[in-house]
């Protein structure tokens, strides 16, 4: 009856652990595309440069090793990224800026009106 329970609840942890690493993929892949796009533009910029030197060097290959080498090496980044966080046990729910990808409406401001400060107050 113990070794039932424990090995339920070794399958609950890792189902909730691969959950986790593909949640926070998700999320990296998506931030690097969105917020990262200078950085991408960047690595784009780099990768034409080198595409070009390496077209001397070896003419049918340059730009398909550039290109594949660039997508590897985000693919390997966000991989890597999500594998650390996932191992020290932080959980997307955790992160307060995360509210987006977990459905939690943001805290709306109320509204105050300009006359507001001058009727609110009056008590009848």
């Amino acid at each position: 009856m113990v070794s039932a329970d424990s090995s339920n609840l070794n399958k609950t942890y890792s189902l909730l652990t691969i959950k986790s690493f593909l949640i926070w993929t998700f999320t990296l892949a998506v931030c690097l595309l969105v917020v990262g796009f200078p950085l991408v533009v960047l690595m784009a910029t780099v990768g034409c440069l080198l595409s070009i030197v390496l077209q001397s060097v070896m003419p049918v290959s340059a730009v398909l090793l550039v290109a594949g080498g660039l997508i590897l090496f985000n693919v390997m980044a966000v991989v890597f990224a999500a594998g650390i966080l996932t191992a020290k046990g932080v959980h997307p729910k955790e992160i307060k800026w995360l509210s987006w990808l977990h459905g939690e409406a943001e805290q709306i401001q109320t509204t105050v009106y300009a006359s507001c400060p001058l009727t609110c107050e009056i008590k009848m």
